[in-house]
């Protein structure tokens, strides 16, 4: 070994390797391969996560940062939770004048007003009254009594609003109505969380808030995304699975998460705006569709509507695709809809407690 070679091997900070023993080590190694990274978030009342396949979880992270800000954004609009959101406002001074909502909120509003028509009332946005008297939104959850159902029924009715979307102009007829965006807001702040990250480059992900996701491209080594469907008398995780493709969305409804235990029975948050009281006929509605705002706008009303109404008005609608698992006797049945035959798979272990049953 030559002076300066020596030299080279004692400096302070240098490498105690020959260099071209370097070279060797670092062309051995691969490049990290991309994976599936979860990015989550605490917003609108709940958990979200929006997972990219990235190989660089650093840069995911900025990009996951746009869409939580998306969220974020749409919660302070829609929100029931606060006196400072656009929807607050707009209970505020709707019953008593006409004003011009935000355009986002519109649009959500619009959309909202079709599904009440188009479900015949199963869907409606002025639920709100009754859904704080059954403590769903604040308070303290209870059963009320039938008359206090139908004080606060009096305030509930989709012919109440008075909407214009071309000047966005909505007004109310009763001062105390309510709306109430929970059960469609959601859907509309994963597509525009999904939509900010198209827009900036991402090209496979997934934006899940609550259940409510929309996929990009796909999962490593996939052709789209698995998505596990909650079993809804909680005996396991998941009781089947169903792949979503890119640009499609899903959504469930379901009594599993908020309800008020009394006298031996559960009475679920998903409320029958034509009845005030919670809908029972069915455990839980999957929709898939091409838009979160759309899959989340008719989970709820199709769960209102039963299992033989929820497959009539699924079969008569090319928009929407569904799973509904129907209460029965010691085996409850799945009705899956034929445009996700090739899709829908059940779980070993969920077998002999569904019976499956295609449409």
């Amino acid at each position: 070994m030559d002076d300066d070679r020596a030299r080279s091997w004692r400096r302070p900070g240098a490498r105690l390797v020959p260099a071209g023993l370097v070279v060797i080590a670092l062309g051995a190694f691969a490049a990290p391969l991309p994976r599936s990274v979860a990015y989550p978030i605490r917003t609108m009342g709940t958990y979200a996560q929006v997972t990219l396949v990235t190989a660089d979880s650093a840069a995911g992270a900025r990009e996951a940062r746009r869409a939580h800000a998306a969220l974020v954004r749409i919660d302070s609009l829609m929100t029931n939770w606060t006196s400072i959101s656009e929807v607050a406002r707009i209970n505020r001074v709707a019953g008593r004048e006409t004003t011009v909502v935000h355009p986002e909120v519109a649009t959500v509003l619009e959309l909202a007003i079709r599904v009440w028509r188009e479900s015949d009332g199963a869907f409606d946005i002025t639920v709100e009254p009754l859904v704080r008297l059954w403590g769903f939104l604040g308070g303290t959850r209870r059963v009320p009594s039938d008359e206090e159902i139908a004080a606060a029924f009096r305030h509930v009715g989709g012919r109440k609003l008075h909407f214009d979307p071309a000047t966005r102009r909505l007004s109310f007829d009763d001062p105390l109505v309510r709306i109430d965006l929970g059960g469609i807001a959601k859907g509309y702040a994963v597509d525009v969380a999904a939509e900010t990250l198209r827009a900036h480059g991402v090209r496979n992900g997934l934006v899940d808030l609550s259940g409510n996701m929309a996929a990009i491209g796909a999962a490593p080594g996939a052709d789209g995304w698995r998505i596990g469907i909650r079993d809804p008398r909680d005996r396991m995780t998941h009781f089947a699975r169903l792949r979503i493709r890119d640009g499609e969305a899903i959504s469930t409804s379901g009594q599993y998460e908020q309800f008020v235990a009394a006298n031996g029975k559960r009475y679920g948050h998903i409320l029958d705006a034509r009845t005030g009281v919670p809908a029972d006929s069915l455990l839980s509605v999957t929709v898939v569709s091409r838009t979160a705002l759309t899959s989340d706008a008719w989970d709820t009303p199709l769960f209102v509507l039963g299992p033989a109404q929820a497959r009539r008005l699924a079969r008569e609608r090319d928009d929407l695709a569904v799973v509904i698992v129907q209460p029965g006797s010691g085996v409850d049945s799945v009705w899956i809809e034929e445009a996700l035959r090739d899709r829908f798979v059940l779980e070993p272990k969920a077998q002999g407690l569904f019976q499956v049953v295609y449409f």
